[in-house]
């Protein structure tokens, strides 16, 4: 049966260890926005389903290269498959229809809550506390990403985008407690996740075909991007990250999930997509902050063990 066991009774060591894995999610998930840049026009939601090809076709090459059968995959239970196909597709439905639906600095802000939610929520898990250094870190990683999304300008949230920004909350709720969740099924491999992108990638194409215009990739960089994010930003980050928040420190990880806006908007400047500022700087600061103070615990256990 699923547990939290192998989880909670972690080895230090072994804790860092699989923190530091969950930990290059984020840094895969920074690439997210300069590769969808070099997809052109492709709507977003086929950009879903050829995305999350690309990461099935790598997680099946995986499992013939390991000579693993698909068998134990497809008798995972139920809920577990709820639970990741609604974390993968559902995250990213209720983003794109925020967006949709809403200006995107709000919509965009609103949804970038999950990590602070994923610190608060992890205090429910068996084994977990929320220390005040935890709350502190994720709220600093909160303050930093608000001033990037927004430019260091004022927001005002206005009602006519309710439905914009209630399904941005629910986009940050719903990647959370996916995230949360998943910790309460540790004994469930993380080669599952490919079984969850297959099912995402049906999805996302079903998504097109009703709720958008056609709109296929026409030249080979915009094919290249698609193959680039199936391969890290919506690929082997999503293993990492499951690896990571079922055996390793998932309040670090969930402050230290706010460095993907921040190297994002890093890599933007560098391949000329954005400007330095001074907001970027001060935005730097108060995430690398917030990271090194919520992984306190992390960061002395190392201590000790040097």
């Amino acid at each position: 049966m699923p547990s939290s066991a192998p989880a909670d009774a972690a080895a230090p060591a072994d804790r860092l260890t699989a923190t530091l894995i969950g930990g290059t999610a984020v840094l895969m998930w920074a690439t997210l926005a300069l590769f969808t840049t070099w997809t052109g026009r492709v709507p977003p939601f086929l950009l879903v389903g050829l995305s999350f090809t690309v990461a099935t076709v790598l997680f099946a090459a995986k499992w013939a290269v390991q000579g693993r059968a698909l068998g134990p995959l497809v008798r995972l239970p139920g809920r577990v498959w709820l639970l990741g196909v609604g974390g993968l597709f559902g995250y990213h439905f209720f983003y794109y229809t925020a967006l949709k639906t809403a200006p995107p600095a709000e919509a965009g802000l609103i949804a970038y809550l999950w990590p602070l939610l994923i610190v608060l929520f992890s205090s429910l898990l068996p084994g977990e506390r929320l220390r005040w250094f935890h709350a502190a870190g994720a709220l600093m990683g909160f303050a930093g990403a608000a001033l990037l999304i927004t430019g260091g300008g004022a927001l005002a949230l206005r009602g006519n985008f309710a439905l914009g920004y209630g399904a941005a909350l629910v986009c940050a709720l719903t990647w959370s407690g996916y995230s949360v969740l998943s910790r309460r099924f540790a004994e469930v491999p993380s080669d599952s996740v490919g079984g969850f992108c297959a099912v995402t990638a049906l999805l996302g194409y079903l998504c097109h075909f009703l709720l958008e215009p056609a709109g296929w990739p026409t030249a080979a960089s915009e094919w290249v991007a698609v193959v680039l994010l199936g391969l890290g930003p919506v690929g082997l980050a999503f293993f990492t990250w499951d690896h990571g928040v079922k055996r390793g420190d998932i309040r670090a990880l969930g402050a230290f999930s706010y460095a993907a806006p921040l190297i994002s908007t890093v890599l933007l400047v560098i391949f000329g997509r954005a400007a330095a500022t001074a907001v970027l700087a001060l935005a730097a600061a108060l995430i690398t902050g917030g990271a090194i103070l919520a992984a306190q615990e992390l960061i002395r256990s190392a201590g000790r063990k040097r």
